[in-house]
């Protein structure tokens, strides 16, 4: 009975036509920029960070969770009609949604990602509702040290699933953690790295990071591997897919959502795991195993499912522990963090209109996903012709005034043209930014619950180790360690690195 009223409020809150248009603002940008290949949820959500400022803390939240879902869902119309994943997710779809719009089914295909992602959504929607209050029920039973071994290995796995050189993450992480501890001292009030620039003592703002990392980096790299991009088809029709469709798709969308659903909740890029896992377990199974690759629509339908799914269940661990499982997950609580909001578990119970109007605006948000786009496919159409170029200044614009906009400081707009640079130079240097700003955003925590974890044990640095459950996290981040560590895990990664 507890979870229908707390759903009940949910809805009251989310049914309000404040949220609700932010609801449908963010599906909306979601689709667009997943549409638009290059530019990302991540990238997107670094962009909007300072607009959502000013917004309630509901609605900004839930606008930013609607452009998270909504790009897995615009990432497979370029997959399927240009061949051109807007989403490192769709990858697989475009294996066989391309050849399908090549066979003249592209509205088949298009309705078969939009009916997967939506019944996806809708169960793992449920997930999150079931499972997240118990999970942050035990999670109020964490002390100081608990927290902090949590977080100890939140980082060390998100060390241990960056692509790429070992090196490079373990680099990043630390980096992070450096940029995190800029500014004045809560406990001494002594500034530190600040090099005598008045303008640190507050540290560097998480929007510049995230802005310049994400949205700069990442845009200007974009600029580079822009190509001419063709649509295959200009008119889609038959959206409406047979009886004999409906049957093949039905099992792999189930399958696809229960894959999704679990993988998503990883750290790392569950989403993108569990597309991969349920298009290779369809290929398996399949009574159509020589379409596969050919245009099987049961490999659209798979992936889709587990992608949409794995994008949702995310949610769980940032919603419940404060911990977050990808990119996105991180600039939510960056997010949270700008409203006064302190991520954990004790959202749930101090501020349940927040935590349960989100929930209820994933459902509300999946229904609109339906409603807008199956009828704007010649909207997606005309802007995946537009030139990167074109888009790119006005991005930066956009980027500048934004970051202004947020203490009318032009060290702000010189910050995030510094970490604009610095991440293109880290993409040129193939090292991820995305355990740099875990590392930001976890590591003056980390710092705020050792020092709480050492006051409370008068100095005692063993409490870390004889708390069973903080014992616990501190093992499992040394097993994880020890293995990406191993010479043929460390040879796997940097073959992946040299391809």
């Amino acid at each position: 009975m507890d979870l229908i009223a707390n759903l009940g409020m949910g809805f009251d809150t989310a049914f309000t036509l404040t949220n609700l248009f932010y609801c449908l603002i963010g599906v909306f940008l979601g689709t667009a920029i997943g549409v638009l290949p290059g530019l990302g949820p991540t990238a997107t959500i670094a962009m909007l960070l300072p607009v959502t400022f000013n917004l309630p803390p509901v609605a900004s939240l839930i606008m930013l969770a609607g452009i998270y879902y909504g790009s897995q869902y615009g990432g497979s119309t370029t997959a399927i009609l240009v061949n051109l994943p807007g989403e490192a997710a769709s990858v697989v779809t475009s294996l066989d949604g391309y050849q399908m719009a090549r066979n003249g089914q592209a509205g088949k295909a298009l309705a078969a990602a939009a009916i997967g992602s939506f019944f996806a959504g809708t169960v793992s929607t449920v997930l999150i509702a079931l499972f997240a209050p118990p999970l942050a029920d035990i999670a109020l039973k964490f002390g100081p040290a608990e927290y902090f071994s949590l977080m100890v290995l939140g980082l060390v796995v998100a060390v241990v699933l960056a692509h790429g050189s070992l090196l490079h993450a373990i680099g990043m992480v630390i980096l992070g953690l450096l940029f995190g501890l800029i500014g004045t001292d809560v406990n001494s009030g002594v500034a530190r790295f600040t090099f005598d620039t008045p303008q640190l003592a507050d540290g560097v703002s998480f929007v510049v990071i995230a802005m310049g990392m994400f949205g700069l980096g990442e845009i200007i790299s974009n600029i580079e591997h822009e190509s001419t991009r063709s649509v295959m088809v200009k008119k889609i029709e038959g959206l409406m897919p047979t009886k004999e469709d409906l049957k093949r798709i039905a099992a792999p969308i189930l399958r696809g959502t229960a894959l999704g659903s679990a993988l998503g909740i990883l750290p790392g890029s569950g989403n993108i795991l569990g597309a991969f896992a349920a298009y290779s377990l369809e290929k398996k199974i399949s009574k159509h195993k020589d379409q596969f690759g050919k245009g099987a629509i049961e490999g659209v339908a798979a992936p889709e499912s587990a992608n949409n799914a794995g994008a949702q269940t995310s949610f769980i661990p940032m919603l419940t522990l404060g911990i977050p499982s990808n990119p996105v997950m991180a600039l939510m609580i960056g997010a949270m963090i700008l409203q006064g909001i302190q991520p954990g578990p004790s959202v749930i119970t101090e501020q349940p209109q927040l935590f349960w109007g989100i929930i209820a605006s994933m459902w509300i948000g999946n229904l609109f996903l339906i409603i807008l786009n199956l009828p704007m496919i010649g909207l997606w159409v005309r802007m995946i012709l537009v030139p990167y170029p074109l888009l790119f200044p006005a991005i930066l614009a956009f980027c500048c005034i934004g970051v202004f906009s947020l203490n009318n400081s032009d060290f702000d707009v010189y910050l995030i043209a510094i970490s604009g640079v610095l991440g293109y130079i880290f993409s040129k240097l193939k090292c991820e930014p995305a355990p740099l700003l875990l590392g930001f955003i976890l590591g003056p925590l980390m710092e705020e619950y050792m020092r709480r974890a050492l006051v409370l044990s008068r100095g005692d640095a063993t409490v870390f180790i004889t708390r069973p459950i903080s014992a616990t996290m501190l093992t499992l981040s040394a097993i994880a360690l020890v293995v990406v560590l191993a010479p043929a895990v460390r040879k796997q990664r940097d073959i992946a690195l040299q391809e």
